[in-house]
């Protein structure tokens, strides 16, 4: 019996318009959920690197994998779920603190490693970057304190040494 997992596919594309869209589809009409979605220009500007975190069970994952290297615009799909790989996300948090708080807040945020970028009467606003369960667990720490907003890029990845990442 196949269970969802999450999954972590990386696609490099041809940098036109109308890419996302197709890939997107192939996603919708397999019944993956899209959990995190990042696209950026390669360092060929003909090409654009997309990383998904998408969740769904592994015989779909698979016809939807030979879908997607088929379709014209994609030169490589791969799932990088087993893979060891390096993954960062980036999170922006906007944090409700009083003054009287601030100093535990920041104790928090150095213990994260995370980077004060703005500061007002009545909130903080911090960045952290690191894998996805560092940003969780940042956000369950300061979520006693009150998480006005909060802003992640979703996850990029890159395969380690020589390898290349798709």
């Amino acid at each position: 019996m196949d269970q969802s997992n999450k999954h972590t596919i990386s696609l490099l594309v041809s940098n036109k318009p109308g890419v996302l869209t197709r890939v997107a589809l192939v996603f919708a009409r397999r019944g993956f959920n899209i959990d995190s979605l990042v696209v950026s220009q390669s360092q060929d500007q003909e090409f654009s690197r997309m990383n998904i975190e998408a969740t769904g069970d592994e015989r779909t994952l698979h016809l939807m994998l030979n879908q997607l290297n088929r379709l014209i615009d994609v030169i490589h799909a791969v799932d990088h779920a087993s893979d060891d790989v390096i993954q960062r996300e980036l999170a922006l948090f906007k944090i409700n603190c009083s003054p009287e708080a601030r100093t535990e807040v920041l104790q928090i945020a150095d213990t994260f490693r995370g980077q004060t970028v703005d500061i007002s009467d009545e909130t903080i606003t911090l960045q952290v970057t690191g894998k996805s369960t560092k940003v969780d667990a940042f956000k369950q720490m300061m979520s006693p304190f009150g998480i006005m907003e909060l802003v992640r890029t979703g996850k990029v990845l890159m395969s380690r040494g020589l390898e290349s990442t798709a």
